[in-house]
């Protein structure tokens, strides 16, 4: 029996309702191995995943780590050639893992294939990732076969290539680790392309709540700090202090103003990337001295398109 070439890594956390539809529809794909891990769920996910007729693989975290901390906390178990990151409220459809081993397989110089996603209407969500003129991750409903980014809901990686550029940023916690990952794996000289054939059912936002305050707490962060260490320092720079500036002059404007826009989350984020500064310096450091691409070319590529 030939050894599969991909482990899918299906993070949970409290997915009891919807987690028995991933792996059953993870049952019907291309042989691969499945590793579940769960971030100290205590809403009975537990006993569900142990009870699938697939019998996955489980690792149980002893607290939270969030998507980005459990992705990284696998990593150096995985032994195949691919790995794929897969949402627990994601239900594949047929054919999804072939079509994506298949494209990476044809294309040695890409290092992450990304899926299609589709909302529970049937509409997408996501054929990939932009990166806007000021440094946002943005999820493209159409593309051509090369993108920026992957979204990491549903993404088939080189486990040599991520390893290389570093892993999983675990201190993300959630949202973001999937731009700076692919940031990093462009800066390594790699590209990512858009595989339409992969197609993906997302209850988006599933375990997250999109649009409460910690949902923007992660965004706001994380943006700001995967920029600091992987975007030029101009770039960064700029951004970081236009954040700071707006949030200044904020409680002097009036009216209802959105989750995001409120001044003690923003001097919440401020304050949680200042403290990381020096670790980041020290990772924007790591990143540069792998680099294969300047930080310009790649800003200069593909920032705005």
């Amino acid at each position: 029996m030939s050894i599969p070439s991909t482990t899918v890594v299906v993070v949970t956390w409290r997915g009891r309702d919807h987690i028995t539809a991933c792996l059953d529809a993870l049952a019907t794909q291309r042989p691969h191995r499945v590793v579940v891990l769960d971030n100290a769920s205590d809403d009975g996910t537990a006993a569900l995943v142990a009870n699938h007729p697939s019998a996955p693989r489980t690792v149980r975290l002893p607290r939270n780590l969030g998507y980005a901390g459990a992705l990284a906390a696998v990593l150096p178990e995985v032994d195949t050639e691919y790995v794929a990151w897969l949402n627990d409220d994601a239900e594949p459809q047929d054919g999804w893992l072939a079509a994506l081993e298949d494209a990476l397989d044809a294309e040695p110089g890409a290092a992450a294939a990304t899926s299609t996603l589709l909302r529970g209407d049937g509409s997408t969500q996501s054929v990939g990732v932009a990166l806007t003129a000021d440094g946002h991750g943005a999820d493209l409903e159409a593309a051509g076969r090369d993108v920026f980014g992957f979204c990491g809901g549903a993404a088939l990686l080189r486990t040599g290539a991520l390893r290389a550029v570093g892993g999983v940023p675990a201190g993300f916690f959630c949202y973001y680790e999937d731009t700076d990952t692919a940031w990093r794996l462009r800066l390594a000289g790699h590209r990512v392309v858009s595989v339409g054939a992969a197609r993906v059912r997302h209850r988006h936002g599933a375990s997250t709540e999109p649009g409460s305050p910690r949902f923007h707490r992660w965004n706001e962060r994380n943006r700001l700090l995967m920029l600091l260490r992987c975007a030029p320092a101009r770039v960064a720079l700029t951004q970081l202090a236009r954040f700071a500036a707006l949030t200044a002059v904020l409680p002097t404007r009036r009216g209802p103003k959105p989750a995001n826009f409120r001044v003690p989350l923003r001097l919440r984020v401020l304050a949680e990337v200042v403290v990381r500064l020096p670790s980041t310096a020290a990772q924007r450091g790591a990143i540069g001295r792998r680099a294969e691409v300047p930080r310009a070319t790649v800003w200069r590529d593909w920032a705005g398109r």
